[in-house]
């Protein structure tokens, strides 16, 4: 079971460059297993044309390596807090990909201007406030980061609101599986992108009519849900 969780972590590492949302080595991907509490995660700093699955390190929920020859990630942290947090999510990824850093770098979230964005997010792609100086240098700079995500989602639904853009930094993404992660890490690079060029053509353009958003979502999510075929979303 474990190899297979190493195995689905691999292959969303690697899909994160092959979607062009990575350059050099910034960004990663994690995969849980919820029964042992264990999750696997890309080895830090290792150059994506160089992975291989039995490379993928093993860390379990309170920290442990228990698994792997090199270093985790350094966002490691950041991702075990928000498996803890969230308990419903599978899979982790998180990316430096250019439109939606962007926004993250500049503190504004992602307002839902089309039926695109509907279709993934009931609403804004939120965005976290500034860390503070002591969170940033308090030696625990990526559970931070964590923190920071939770508590932007106090008042918010994760399954609803599946990314996060972190203040001065860039989007984590989640899903029910990694795989799902890595789609909605595309979809918020695609609907960053699109947004900025909206507003290139339309600095005033207000939000999406909220029965369009209702329409979109719903029609993806949750109990009355009817997009695609019966069992696959």
């Amino acid at each position: 079971m474990l190899e297979e969780l190493k195995r689905e972590a691999y292959e969303a590492n690697l899909a994160l460059p092959q979607q062009g949302l990575i350059n050099l080595t910034f960004g990663n991907a994690s995969a849980i297993d919820r029964d042992r509490g264990i999750f696997a995660i890309k080895p830090s700093g290792v150059d994506y044309a160089e992975l291989t699955p039995d490379m993928m390190v093993l860390v379990d929920l309170e920290g442990n390596q228990v698994e792997g020859d090199l270093r985790p990630s350094s966002d490691t942290p950041t991702h075990r807090r928000l498996f803890i947090a969230f308990q419903s999510i599978g899979g982790i990824v998180h990316t430096h990909s250019t439109h939606a850093t962007s926004f993250a770098q500049a503190g504004r979230r992602v307002p839902p201007f089309g039926t695109t964005h509907a279709d993934y997010f009931y609403g804004d792609i939120p965005v976290t406030r500034k860390m503070t100086p002591a969170e940033i240098g308090d030696g625990a700079y990526e559970w931070e980061t964590g923190n920071v995500i939770v508590e932007t989602f106090a008042d918010l639904d994760p399954a609803d609101y599946p990314a996060v853009l972190v203040n001065r930094h860039a989007p984590f993404t989640w899903g029910a599986t990694v795989a799902k992660a890595v789609e909605i890490a595309v979809a918020v690079e695609c609907i960053a992108h699109m947004a900025l060029l909206s507003l290139q053509l339309e600095p005033q353009l207000l939000p999406i009519e909220p029965e369009l958003l209702d329409q979109h979502f719903k029609r993806k999510h949750g109990p009355g849900a009817y997009y695609g075929q019966s069992g696959n979303g």
